[in-house]
């Protein structure tokens, strides 16, 4: 890792944040559509920060409201989904807590959940109700993060706010999948992204000054096709299957290669600018 680039995009990244904190904050506080927007606007310009290269496919579905459900490999979701969707994250309620995170998740109009089996008529009601007003609610229904190699098995008790209908009609869900691909304009290998990928017991502080001083990293995002319980067959067992089978193959198809043509592109020429550069300095036989 480059120590350089880790204090320069931590440097950044705390000159970023401070200034927008206050200012989110009173955007919130009285309510302004533009509270969202300038959220939008704040993680693009992080991603830029951290070297974050986002290759979307697909597009986030009209309907309103949405609740998008994403696999969940790290932290830096929040900023890649954050940079993507107009909307706010459904966390669980011990992330209030956390030091700054928590505070900037409050700024992000989080809904906070328990997600104990006691307590899920609860947090069904709180994210029902920032539905009914129409609002896009991103949901990350493995409930931990992965190693960013596989998906999870979704939790099914997540997606009973899909069983009730918003103004006479039912919830527009829609899966996404994020898969981290590639590692400085290369595909990324499966010993290189632990490098991102937060999970286990790894400690925060000593992940995230590991990442900041890496290289860019290529995200793939894929909005897939938005669907509702009913077309899911009608059952919320169905409707999370159906949603993380397609997260699942999503993430692995990126994973394997098969991204769109242009980055595959980029990847081969850059491969073939790395061979012939390593010929261009491999003494002739004669010299």
């Amino acid at each position: 890792m480059s120590v350089p680039l880790a204090v320069l995009r931590l440097l950044l990244y705390v000159g970023l944040t401070l200034p927008c904190m206050p200012i989110q904050a009173v955007l919130v506080a009285i309510g302004a559509r533009a509270s969202v927007g300038f959220a939008q606007g704040y993680h693009r310009l992080v991603c830029r920060i951290f070297g974050i290269r986002l290759d979307v496919r697909g597009r986030v579905a009209k309907q309103k409201p949405l609740l998008i459900v994403a696999n969940h490999t790290s932290y830096l979701d929040i900023e890649i989904l954050g940079a993507l969707v107009r909307g706010s994250f459904v966390a669980k309620a011990e992330v209030a807590t956390w030091p700054l995170f928590g505070w900037l998740a409050k700024l992000q109009r989080t809904v906070f959940v328990d997600r104990r089996p006691t307590q899920a008529g609860k947090q069904k009601d709180a994210i029902t109700a920032r539905l009914e007003k129409g609002e896009r609610l991103i949901l990350f229904p493995e409930g931990t993060t992965s190693d960013g190699n596989r998906v999870l098995p979704f939790k099914r008790a997540l997606f009973a706010v899909a069983q009730q209908e918003i103004d006479g009609k039912p919830l527009t869900v829609q899966p996404v999948s994020i898969a981290y691909a590639g590692f400085s304009n290369l595909p990324m290998d499966r010993d290189m992204r632990p490098t991102f990928a937060w999970y286990g017991d790894m400690e925060l502080a000593p992940h995230a000054w590991r990442f900041l001083g890496a290289g860019t990293l290529t995200v793939v995002v894929q909005f897939h096709a938005p669907m509702t319980i009913e077309s899911a067959g009608g059952d919320r067992r169905q409707l999370a299957a159906a949603c993380e089978e397609i997260v699942s193959d999503g993430v692995a198809t990126a994973l394997a290669g098969a991204l769109p043509a242009k980055t595959r592109r980029r990847f081969a020429s850059l491969r073939r600018k790395g061979k012939d550069a390593g010929k261009a300095a491999e003494p002739s036989a004669g010299g």
